[in-house]
């Protein structure tokens, strides 16, 4: 396949040491903060992990944000140097300095603003120490190689996609960057190319298999997050790919709390996995979850010391996703407290609703929310994309749910409003819909 970047980890060690060399030269040192908005690139790549290795802290941001929240970001950021999209005018010289061996520092993140404002991940400068255990922990968990050829599905400038690349290059495998996701691209790259790992979100896979020609038996690693998959589409992965080769995992911008194997999965449908190694999760008294994590997965928000202080207790660390552990620490998810639905004193979750919609073997998806309700305080919405007539999809949920997690009404869209990581922003539906602020009667 032409013109596709495929960039090697002996070229880009090249031009991360002149990137390091750019980022002394500009007076920037450990524990400063780089600001880049770019587009996947080797370039992009190379200027992160250049300043990553001498503790310079990457705050990688969406090139396609409007002027005014990309300044507001830049703002809060408070950045030494902002590259803006062209992180290759640090590649330009020929000096070079020596490099970590590896990261750091943790790129900043901000998070993707689904529940609220975006919230800046801060690590910090690591210790040695734990520096070395935070790369070996990732390059281990997905046994990373030489061998590899990572394929950049997602963008680059959100947690995971970055992660996997970055990993992959430290470990002296290969990163192939095709460019914004388009399914006939994407199907091309990985039937001729042949990555052997890739990172995804259950939207690709979905479009991937519904464009039905692409060659699966490359991959060794084929793991999806960011989004819950529905079962039907699992299922149909796992038929697709080459066996023990459909992984997932549960985390975030912040942290990463479970690992999933096929096996796993497979054993316990609907489930995330268990802890990663080092990790354990547990509920407290309202069914959030929490997770204990090593002294290099430690962060805070940045500027934000009242919302660092709410999310940890000790070593122990919550995003506000609600769940349960089983008693053979399988870790199930029910959804995020601010997307709960409370009906008549009734919690409502999200995710257990569409479970049962997406079964339906007419709906591709949907999209579970509440509005307002004169009498219950909320009534239970849907929104979901497939063939299925509302009526039946109604009928089909009153088969298997009880009353208070029924929809009241369901709404057939061409497409669910996401994030750019997949993620669906349940809270823009009412307003999509035309529902929003508008209160009314339920039959309950």
């Amino acid at each position: 396949m032409r013109n596709v970047p495929i960039l090697s980890a002996a070229d880009s060690e090249r031009d991360q040491r002149r990137a390091a060399a750019a980022l002394a030269a500009a007076g920037l040192r450990a524990g400063d903060r780089l600001l880049v908005s770019a587009a996947a690139s080797p370039a992009l790549l190379a200027v992160v992990l250049g300043a990553l290795r001498t503790g310079i802290v990457p705050v990688v941001s969406d090139p396609g944000l409007p002027p005014a929240e990309r300044a507001a970001l830049a703002e809060d950021a408070d950045p030494a140097l902002d590259v803006g999209a062209e992180p290759a005018r640090l590649l330009t010289g020929t000096a070079e300095v020596d490099l970590a061996d590896v990261p750091l520092a943790r790129p900043m993140h901000y998070t993707s603003g689904t529940t609220g404002r975006r919230k800046g991940v801060w690590s910090g400068v690591l210790s040695e120490d734990d520096a070395r255990a935070l790369a070996a922990e990732e390059i281990a968990l997905w046994d990373f190689g030489p061998g590899d050829r990572h394929l950049v599905l997602s963008p680059l400038y959100h947690s995971a996609p970055l992660r996997f690349a970055i990993h992959t290059l430290l470990a002296g495998g290969q990163v192939l960057l095709p460019g914004p996701f388009d399914v006939a691209r994407a199907a091309a790259a990985i039937s001729t190319l042949r990555p052997t790992t890739t990172f995804c979100v259950p939207t690709h896979l979905q479009r991937l298999l519904g464009h039905g020609d692409v060659d699966w038996s490359s991959f060794r690693r084929l793991v999806h997050a960011g989004a819950p998959c529905p079962a039907p589409l699992k299922r149909a992965v796992l038929d697709a790919a080459p066996e023990d080769s459909v992984w997932e995992f549960y985390g975030s911008t912040e942290a990463q709390f479970t690992v999933c194997s096929p096996e796993d999965w497979l054993a316990h449908p609907g489930s995330v996995g268990r802890a990663r190694p080092g990790r354990r999760l547990e509920t407290d008294e309202r069914g959030q979850l929490w997770c204990a994590v090593p002294p290099w997965a430690r962060f805070e928000y940045w500027l934000a010391p009242e919302k660092t202080e709410a999310a940890w207790r000790g070593d122990l660390v919550t995003v506000g996703d609600l769940g349960r552990v089983d008693r053979d620490g399988v870790v199930w998810l029910d959804g995020r407290r601010e997307d709960l639905v409370i009906s008549g004193g009734v919690n409502v979750y999200p995710g257990e609703v569409e479970a049962v919609l997406d079964a339906h073997p007419d709906v591709v998806e949907s999209a579970v929310f509440g509005v307002p309700d004169e009498e219950w305080g909320q009534r239970v919405a849907a929104a979901y994309v497939g063939r299925a007539d509302p009526g039946d999809l109604g009928a089909w949920a009153r088969e298997r749910l009880g009353a208070a997690k029924r929809p009241k009404v369901l709404h057939r869209l061409d497409d669910l409003p996401r994030t750019s990581t997949g993620k669906v922003r349940r809270l823009d539906l009412p307003g999509v819909l035309g529902l929003e602020g508008v209160p009314g009667q339920s039959d309950g």
